[in-house]
């Protein structure tokens, strides 16, 4: 492998569209994209000075000069194409929610392994330059012990049953879609895994799941609220309480500010770091640096592990399974 890792990227969306921006920022370019509509591959292609379009997804996986691919496809896909990749010998950042299930994640991460490749879920959390301080400053103790999390997302979404909002077919649903980023929040935060879990939930006129309120726990003691929905706006709003003080992110899949309360005083201070614009430019810097390195602490795929299953012991729980879905 050359000191240059050539980036393919499955899919040409909204995450598509800004991964090939962060590879420009990484003074780099994108060696190859691949589309399920060749049409927009070739678009795509055009807009970024793509060097290659594959005719085929497949031929992007036999490529012996692709190094990672990103995959941005809809996460009911990604189990397939994931094996695929890995099979194939390529390094692989996975759009959230890296795959439906705790069976096909746990199964990935064996082939990684196997194949001594690194797989990691392309969750911003993990990579934004804020989250790596408020972890420094909670871990340092001068806060405390973390004690409570309050987790808020919500977005009004209208009823097209069409859209992968809602779509079964397409894995619809708060918890995969939105859910993800704030149990994400919570396990990071968290001393270890939250076992003791109760929720509710509303299902949509599609069956996927419109509206949670989840609450966790772990053997220390510390709890969790979690509030989902797909059809009423709430804020992106993390809370996270500690016993000296709490920490409050607006907007926390990308944030670049958090503002810190002394518990004893009120007194408030803002710890800013990183900027918004460039999740992606983080994610794929760690990523090129856990493929360089072998050292894969900043990718935080244990905690991806445990995420899924969290959302995959909810869903049982619920009773919520997507056609043709193996748990």
């Amino acid at each position: 492998m050359s000191d240059g890792l050539n980036w393919a990227v499955l899919g040409t969306g909204v995450i598509a569209n800004q991964m090939a921006q962060a590879l420009v920022k990484m003074d780099k370019s994108l060696y190859g994209v691949a589309n399920r509509t060749h049409e927009k591959a070739v678009a795509f292609a055009e807009k970024y000075h793509v060097g290659k379009v594959y005719d085929r997804i497949d031929d992007m996986f036999e490529d012996p000069e692709v190094d990672i691919v990103y995959l941005t496809t809809p996460h009911n896909t990604h189990y397939g194409f994931m094996k695929k990749a890995l099979e194939h010998g390529k390094h692989l950042l996975v759009e959230k929610s890296i795959t439906l299930n705790s069976r096909e994640l746990n199964e990935m991460i064996a082939l990684a392994d196997e194949k001594g490749l690194v797989l990691a879920e392309a969750m911003t959390i993990w990579h934004m330059p804020l989250y790596k301080e408020l972890w420094r400053i909670v871990k340092s103790g001068e806060l405390g012990r973390v004690q409570m999390i309050t987790m808020n997302f919500g977005s009004f979404k209208e009823y097209d049953m069409n859209n992968r909002f809602f779509n079964m077919n397409l894995a619809g649903g708060a918890m995969l879609d939105i859910g993800v980023y704030a149990l994400s929040i919570v396990r990071s935060f968290m001393d270890e895994q939250p076992e003791n879990i109760v929720s509710q939930w509303k299902p949509s006129p599609t069956g996927s799941d419109e509206q949670a309120s989840i609450l966790l726990q772990n053997s220390l003691g510390q709890m969790a609220t979690v509030a989902l929905s797909m059809h009423s706006k709430q804020p992106k709003r993390a809370m996270i309480s500690c016993e000296k003080g709490y920490i409050e992110i607006m907007e926390y899949p990308r944030a670049d500010q958090a503002v810190i309360t002394d518990a004893q005083t009120g007194k408030t201070r803002e710890i800013s770091s990183g900027d918004t614009e460039d999740a992606l430019y983080y994610e794929m810097q760690d990523m090129e640096q856990a493929v360089k390195k072998r050292d894969v602490s900043a990718m935080h795929l244990e905690y991806s592990r445990d995420v899924m299953d969290i959302m995959t012991r909810l869903r049982k729980d619920w009773g919520m399974k997507y056609p043709g879905e193996e748990w």
